[in-house]
C-alpha cells in the first residue's frame, strides 16, 4: 500500500466512519472500483490497515468529546464507589451495558464470518434499504427525547442495534441513529449517543488486531488523516442536525448503492 491510497482511504475513513454512510461498505468498494483489490499485496496490508483507520476515528472522538468522557468515567467510578447518583454515572453504565451485545456478536462473526459479506451487490443492497428505511424512519419520528433524558431501554436498543453493523454497508452509525429516531431521539441526540457509543468498540478491535499492524509512513498517515477529518466531521454534524435532517444521507446512501449495481452489471 502506497502513500496516496493511504491518504484516499484515510479521508475516506474519516468522512464515512461518522456519518450514516458505512465505513466498511465505502473502504472495500473504493479499492474495488480503482483496482486495488488485484495486488495481494494490498490485500495483505489492508487486513490490519482497516482496522488502524478506525483508530484515527476513535482518536477524534476521544479527543473530541475528552471532558465528556472524563465526566462518565468518574460518574460511573462514583456511582459504584460512593454511591452518588448523577446523570453522567447513569450514562456512563448505560453505554457500558449497551456495548455489551455489539462486542459479542461481532467478535463472533470476525472469527467465523469473515469477509464472506464482503460482495459489492451484498453491499449495495444493504445501502439502498437502510437508505430508504433512515429516511422514512427519521422523517416520520418526532424529537422530543434530548440526550440528557436518555432512559436504559434506549440506550440498549441502540446498542442492540449495533449488531446489524456486520453487514458491510448497514453502517454502525446508520442503525444506531436510526434506532434512536424511531424512538423519538433527538437527532443531535442520538449522534452524540453514536459517536460515544461506538468508541468502547473500536478500541478493542484496535488491541485485538494491534499485533497485526504494519508500522510504516503510508500507515501513520491513513491514520493521521482520518483522524483529522473525524474531527471536522464530527463538529459538522452535530452542527448541521441542530436544524438539519438524515435526508441528505440516505439520498446519497441509494445514489451510492445504485451506482455499485451499476457497476456489477455492466462491469
Amino acid at each position: 500500500m502506497n502513500i496516496i491510497q493511504a491518504l484516499i482511504l484515510g479521508i475516506i475513513q474519516g468522512l464515512t466512519e461518522l456519518l450514516p454512510i458505512s465505513s466498511s461498505a465505502h473502504l472495500t468498494i473504493i479499492p474495488w472500483m480503482f483496482g486495488w483489490t488485484n495486488s495481494e499485496i494490498f490485500k495483505i496490508d489492508f487486513q490490519a490497515f482497516d482496522v488502524a483507520l478506525h483508530f484515527g476515528t476513535l482518536l477524534a472522538i476521544i479527543i473530541f468529546f475528552f471532558k465528556d468522557w472524563i465526566k462518565l468515567i468518574i460518574g460511573g467510578y462514583n456511582q459504584v464507589v460512593k454511591k452518588e447518583k448523577t446523570f453522567e454515572g447513569r450514562m456512563f453504565w448505560y453505554l457500558v451495558i449497551a456495548t455489551i451485545p455489539g462486542g459479542i456478536i461481532g467478535l463472533l462473526l470476525d472469527k467465523f464470518a469473515g469477509n464472506v459479506l464482503e460482495t459489492p451487490i451484498i453491499i449495495a443492497l444493504a445501502l439502498i434499504i437502510m437508505g430508504i428505511i433512515l429516511y422514512i424512519v427519521d422523517k416520520k419520528s418526532k424529537s422530543n427525547i434530548k440526550y440528557e433524558n436518555m432512559n436504559f431501554k434506549q440506550t440498549f436498543l441502540i446498542g442492540f442495534s449495533q449488531c446489524l453493523a456486520f453487514i458491510p454497508g448497514v453502517s454502525r452509525s446508520g442503525v444506531t441513529m436510526t434506532t434512536g429516531r424511531l424512538m423519538g431521539i433527538e437527532r443531535e441526540s442520538v449522534a452524540k449517543y453514536t459517536f460515544l457509543l461506538s468508541t468502547p468498540i473500536v478500541f478493542a478491535a484496535t488491541i485485538l488486531k494491534f499485533k497485526d499492524f504494519v508500522f510504516s509512513i503510508p500507515f501513520f498517515v491513513g491514520i493521521f488523516a482520518s483522524f483529522l477529518v473525524g474531527i471536522f466531521v464530527i463538529k459538522f454534524l452535530l452542527e448541521y442536525l441542530k436544524k438539519g435532517s438524515f435526508k441528505i444521507f440516505a439520498i446519497y446512501r441509494i445514489i451510492f448503492g445504485i451506482i455499485i449495481l451499476t457497476k456489477c452489471i455492466i462491469g
